[in-house]
C-alpha cells in the first residue's frame, strides 16, 4: 500500500532503527516506547489488521511468530517480554497495518489496559 508509514519503514523508503529483517518480516523500534525494549514487528506484505488477515497469509503470519523468540534473544529477553497486536478502533490500533509489539526489560503490569 503506498501511503502506508509501516510499507515505506519495510521497503527503506522511510528511515528506521532496524532490528532484523528478512524477505517476510521486518522488526524496528517503535518511536514511542513503553518499555525500555520495544519493538515492532510487521510482515513486509500489507495486511490492515489481523481481522484482514487471510489464509494466504498463513505462512508469513506463522514466519512472523517463529521468529519472536529470535528477536527476543537478539534483544537479550532473557527474563521475558511481552508480545501485544492492537486490532481496530477499540483495541487501539493507530496504524492499519499488522503488527507485534515486543515490550521488555522492565517488569509488566496487569491488567495492560
Amino acid at each position: 500500500m503506498s501511503d502506508c508509514i509501516f510499507c515505506k519503514i519495510a521497503n527503506k523508503e522511510i528511515p528506521s532503527n532496524m532490528v532484523y529483517e528478512d524477505d517476510v518480516i521486518a522488526v524496528f523500534h517503535d518511536l514511542e516506547p513503553q518499555a525500555p525494549v520495544h519493538v515492532l514487528l510487521v510482515p513486509k506484505k500489507h495486511i490492515a489488521s489481523l481481522d484482514a488477515a487471510e489464509f494466504e497469509d498463513m505462512e508469513a503470519m506463522g514466519w512472523l511468530l517463529h521468529k519472536v523468540k529470535d528477536v527476543a534473544k537478539l534483544l537479550n529477553l532473557e527474563n521475558g517480554y511481552r508480545l501485544v497486536c492492537n486490532c481496530g478502533e477499540d483495541g487501539l490500533q493507530t496504524v492499519p497495518h499488522l503488527h507485534f509489539h515486543l515490550l521488555g526489560k522492565r517488569k509488566m503490569t496487569w491488567p495492560p489496559g
